[in-house]
């Protein structure tokens, strides 16, 4: 039995085919995924991702803790900031890709894919030796992501916060449509502006919430969207998505998450391995790539080949990009193939298709 999410009613009503995804049923597309893709980039769409897990982190030992289980450096974070992450195990393997909120000095929130909430809170749980306590409050929490570049303009009207003074990956707590206790995240999943909204289903109405940021944002053409413009959107940014680009098999080293794995801070969970692993090299690497015709659609588990059709890697994303009007995909390429600019092939079915290694985001903001 799937389960739903407290925006389930709205959805049918607004006539949203909905699919099964992460245990929730959820909508893949309301007017299509083309109309909802470009109301994004174009105007400004709304999400219901209340799907996603968030896990409250309280007590004396809280740092400690989300320090020794996540690979970004906890120590940098303020209230009011957040901080893009993930989980590795003691392989280097990745138990997810999150997002880690910092209420107070003992408090914080992660936030955690939905289809890994009950991996993720066993694992947190296995390795809390500290004096904090570990909740899950992805039930009772209603998430929204408003994004595009009239996101702003729709909310303001729905609050007193000074919105464009909220900067990237910052949140700050406050009224929605006259209803209080409204987390402003600026954050999304799109590679445009936006926010994330969270709060407490049981405090906050949802259909209420829903309806106020539709109303604010007709103006504007907004469209509610699905999983399906979700997936195109994310893609043509370069962002991973777990399950896919990143999973236990693969270690963010590889995965272009270098960036967020910080060795200075002391050990953690996965750092001896990374350590070793990033002494010795990597051996693959994940790369973006951009088919060279147009009619060609690059899906994930397809082989990437080199010139002489020979394995090289495997595609772990691919869609057609709504804004170039190409293939776009992302895989794990061999080295020495995964330089910018090399020519590949992608096996798409019976046949052999041209494409060129691309460094993400496809489109340049």
């Amino acid at each position: 039995m799937s389960k739903k999410t407290p925006f389930h009613a709205i959805h049918q009503k607004a006539g949203a085919k909905l699919v099964d995804f992460a245990g929730y049923e959820m909508p893949v597309q309301y007017a299509g995924i083309k109309v909802e893709h470009n109301a994004v980039r174009t105007g400004v769409g709304m999400f219901d991702v209340s799907h996603m897990g968030e896990f409250y982190i309280h007590g004396p030992g809280a740092f400690d803790l989300v320090q020794k289980v996540t690979v970004n450096d906890v120590a940098k974070l303020v209230p009011g900031k957040a901080q893009y992450s993930c989980m590795c195990y003691e392989d280097g393997g990745i138990v997810d890709d999150l997002i880690v909120y910092k209420l107070f000095d003992e408090d914080y929130i992660l936030v955690v894919n939905a289809s890994n909430i009950e991996k993720d809170l066993e694992w947190i749980n296995s390795n809390n030796t500290f004096d904090c306590e570990v909740r899950n409050q992805s039930d009772d929490t209603a998430l929204l992501a408003v994004q595009g570049p009239k996101s702003i303009e729709t909310l303001q009207k729905l609050t007193d916060l000074k919105l464009d003074e909220i900067a990237f990956y910052s949140y700050q707590m406050g009224s929605l449509a006259g209803m209080e206790g409204v987390v402003f995240s600026a954050t999304g999943y799109t590679g445009e502006k936006g926010f994330e909204l969270y709060f407490d289903k049981n405090m906050v109405d949802p259909e209420a919430a829903w309806n106020a940021i539709m109303e604010a944002g007709e103006e504007f053409g907004i469209e509610p969207c699905g999983l399906g413009a979700r997936d195109t959107l994310r893609l043509e940014m370069g962002f991973a998505l777990y399950g896919n680009d990143i999973t236990k098999e693969t270690h963010p080293l590889e995965a272009r998450l270098g960036w967020i794995t910080k060795f200075e801070k002391g050990d953690f969970l996965g750092s001896a391995k990374l350590k070793e692993i990033k002494e010795a090299g990597t051996t693959r690497q994940m790369v973006g790539f951009v088919m060279e015709d147009e009619r060609s659609i690059p899906r994930n588990g397809y082989d990437i080949l080199n010139t002489d059709d020979e394995k090289i890697g495997f595609v772990t994303s691919g869609t057609m990009s709504i804004s170039l009007g190409k293939g776009i995909g992302m895989g794990y390429i061999d080295k020495p193939f995964n330089a910018e600019d090399t020519p590949i092939r992608i096996a798409i079915r019976k046949k052999t298709a041209d494409a060129t290694v691309k460094r993400p985001p496809f489109l340049k903001k």
